[in-house]
Parts: structure tokens; sequence; C-alpha cells
């Protein structure tokens, strides 16, 4: 099921129209925004993040657990997270790892899983915060590469 959130701006039709083209649509978004008002709420929202041990050293959302992309492995996930319908949120810089990361998952029997629509970059392009390895607020973001850099708008880009 493809989500297409009515709040998308101009500047992030083309945003739409990439995740479209790269993911599948087999798992359900969530909007920057509703994960933002979730991790207000609640204590029991698990947020992994699929990003590479080094993007995640520069900064990631809080409490958020590294479970890589290249280096994912599914048995890790069920020893430490056995309960298979707790929510689970998957992120990444955009939303593409993280959708191959989160059908990984939904395919091991986990059931409320969801992927961050636009990623780590569209959490910081709406000012919301993100923590460094030592959880102190940052405005750093590892932008990945030039090319998908582009859709950081805010914070500054490390590569």
């Amino acid at each position: 099921m493809l989500l297409f959130l009515p709040f998308i701006s101009w500047g992030q039709t083309d945003l739409a129209e990439l995740l479209a083209k790269k993911n599948t649509g087999n798992i359900p978004y969530i909007s920057v925004e509703q994960l933002k008002m979730e991790v207000n709420q609640t204590g029991s929202l698990l947020i992994f993040d699929a990003r590479e041990a080094e993007e995640y050293q520069v900064s990631h959302l809080k409490n958020a657990k590294a479970v890589g992309f290249k280096e994912f492995s599914i048995k890790k996930i069920e020893e430490n997270y056995p309960k298979k319908n707790q929510e689970i949120v998957v992120y990444c810089s955009l939303g593409i790892r993280s959708e191959k990361i989160a059908q990984k998952l939904k395919n091991a029997g986990y059931t409320e899983v969801k992927n961050l629509y636009g990623g780590i970059f569209e959490w910081k392009n709406n000012n919301f915060p993100v923590v460094d390895s030592t959880q102190n607020e940052t405005n750093r973001i590892h932008a990945y590469s030039k090319k998908w850099g582009k859709w950081l708008k805010k914070g500054e880009k490390v590569y």
C-alpha cells in the first residue's frame, strides 16, 4: 500500500516520484509529522536506522537503534526484539534502503512495520532534532552522497 500524503509541498513532488520509482509500496509510509507525534506520545515504538554505521555516528533520530543495511541481520533483530507485533518504524536517508529492511522484517513475521517517508532528510528538513553518537543534539547530517544529498535542505551536510 502506497500512502501519498496530502501535505506534500511542491518541492517534494519529485521526492514522491523518486520513492514511487525506487520503492515497491509494499510497506506503508509514516510521515515525519506522524512519527514526531507518536514519539512524543508513546514509549513503546521501536525506531530502526537502516543506514551504515558511519552515517548513524554523525546523526540519527533520538533512541533509534542502528540496524545497518549491508550488515543487517534478521537473526539479531529476532534475538533482540522477539515481539513480532511491536510497532517499528524504519528509516534511512530518504526511505529507499529502509523499505528493503522493512520488507525483510515483514517477511520474518513482524506485523507493524512502517517506512519513514523521506527518511532522516525529511525529518531534518522539518526542523526536527537529531542527535550525534554522544546523544547531543546536532545540526550535522550524513548526506550519503552528492547525488542524494540534494534532498537534504536543512542542516550541515557531511559526506
